[in-house]
């Protein structure tokens, strides 16, 4: 990944994260919370490709693992948003962009349903039964619900966001720089053997002068 996606996934990521956890974590709605860095995580992934939105997955689930307060093993966030950033990558364009906002909606609805079914999951495989508690179908209906609602206010920005970064202007100017200091040399280059012809076609005009002088001067004296 080039150093501006790093720099502003990271950030994105990490700010995602702090909201996660101080604000949407404690409204206390029914069944399933806000998830804004899934949303983050969607948002990039539809832009860097299903490589990227896989490590940011990985990298922005670990964090949330890690995350205070965290109730579950470490890791299992962290496959699920590598698993779900890398099918979320899939959609986006060999070339271009995509354009249609009807796309990223049925993806948000996808990953909300998908994350929460393998949280669920990775939760059994491990012994963690919360969601048989609360009620797996009641989760998935107000993650796809909540998510849906807030996805309008999230994606289109960090899409707009990725995009951005990846028309750097700095980015821009420098490989500029970089075809004019190229140009610059075949031009001299291209002068240098310029010149050096320019050099030998006088050095033949010079030699032809002096045969045909020298020819008449022959003449001349056989007179």
């Amino acid at each position: 990944m080039r150093v501006n996606r790093i720099l502003l996934s990271t950030s994105l990521v990490v700010v995602a994260l702090v909201v996660q956890v101080s604000v949407l974590a404690r409204l206390h709605l029914p069944g399933a919370v806000p998830d804004i860095l899934l949303l983050t995580v969607l948002g990039l992934a539809m832009v860097y490709g299903h490589v990227g939105g896989a490590l940011i997955g990985f990298g922005a689930g670990l964090l949330a693992d890690l995350a205070p307060p965290a109730d579950h093993a470490a890791g299992r966030y962290a496959l699920v948003l590598c698993v779900i950033g890398y099918l979320a990558g899939l959609i986006k364009p060999e070339t271009g962009q995509i354009k249609s906002a009807t796309g990223p909606m049925v993806v948000v609805v996808g990953a909300a349903l998908g994350s929460t079914l393998l949280y669920a999951g990775v939760g059994a495989l491990v012994g963690d039964t919360a969601a048989r508690h609360v009620g797996l179908s009641s989760l998935l209906f107000t993650a796809a619900l909540y998510d849906l609602l807030l996805a309008p206010f999230v994606v289109p920005g960090i899409m707009a966001l990725a995009r951005r970064a990846e028309n750097d202007p700095l980015a821009e100017t420098n490989s500029a720089a970089k075809a004019t200091d190229i140009s610059s040399g075949w031009l001299s280059g291209g002068t240098g053997l310029k010149i050096g012809g320019q050099r030998t076609g006088l050095r033949m005009k010079a030699a032809r002068s002096r045969v045909a002088r020298a020819g008449r001067i022959k003449g001349v004296k056989r007179l």
